[in-house]
């Protein structure tokens, strides 16, 4: 029992509000020596872990790339881009953007769009833009309401398009969590079944958007 002082060292540690990766790491220090485990080894578990998870620095690249596209005018381009397409209303483009999420979490690229990497600098201006060619007087709460509708869709279609992919840790989890229960099902199946359930949030979140686009139309309908 003596293994889960580090979960009080938590809840002690937050709730007298001290620095987080402090009390993790006094945490991680205080269940290890429980555990019977020296000075050394906690270390070099520590390193095994950074080590094996050392993918996760990549972001601490990416941001800065996207920090001086932004600086030297993505996001101008981005809402001059979708100004000069026709017909490009707000909800197809978000619906656009869906669509192209799902596919390619549905073949593993999870990593390639996200809040990050696009909605931020590309798709939320191109969708304001798209919004305010119907309505070029658009309030700061309809402005909000677009950028909320942008991360949404992202999440959407991350959310129900990765689990089609055979490798994604949630079905791998899934299937050793049944095979406990001693049900044997092949990763394909989940795959399988996964299909359905993302069409169906495609029709959804579609539906959901076409609706957005109306209420944006009604909106400046009424202010005119």
């Amino acid at each position: 029992m003596l293994v889960l002082i580090g979960i009080l060292f938590i809840i002690a540690g937050f709730v007298l509000r001290f620095n987080p990766l402090l009390v993790i790491m006094a945490s991680a220090l205080a269940t290890g020596l429980a555990a019977g485990l020296d000075i050394a080894a906690i270390i070099a578990a520590f390193g095994k872990a950074f080590n094996d998870t050392r993918y996760v620095s990549i972001i601490w690249i990416v941001l800065p790339v996207i920090g001086l596209l932004e600086a030297y005018g993505l996001q101008q381009h981005a809402r001059t881009l979708i100004g000069r397409m026709k017909g490009a209303t707000l909800g197809r483009l978000l619906t656009g953007y869906l669509l192209l999420r799902q596919g390619m979490a549905a073949i593993g690229l999870t990593s390639v769009a996200g809040h990050a990497q696009t909605v931020r600098p590309l798709v939320a201006p191109m969708a304001e833009a798209a919004a305010e060619a119907a309505n070029p007087a658009l309030t700061d709460d309809q402005r909000e309401e677009v950028k909320a509708h942008a991360a949404a869709t992202d999440n959407i279609g991350l959310f129900f398009g990765e689990d089609i992919f055979l490798a994604i840790g949630s079905i791998l989890l899934m299937k050793g969590v049944l095979e406990g229960y001693g049900y044997q099902i092949e990763p394909l199946h989940f795959s399988l079944w996964a299909i359905p359930t993302a069409i169906a949030a495609f029709l959804i979140h579609g539906f959901r958007l076409r609706r957005l686009d109306r209420r944006m139309a009604a909106k400046t309908e009424a202010a005119a």
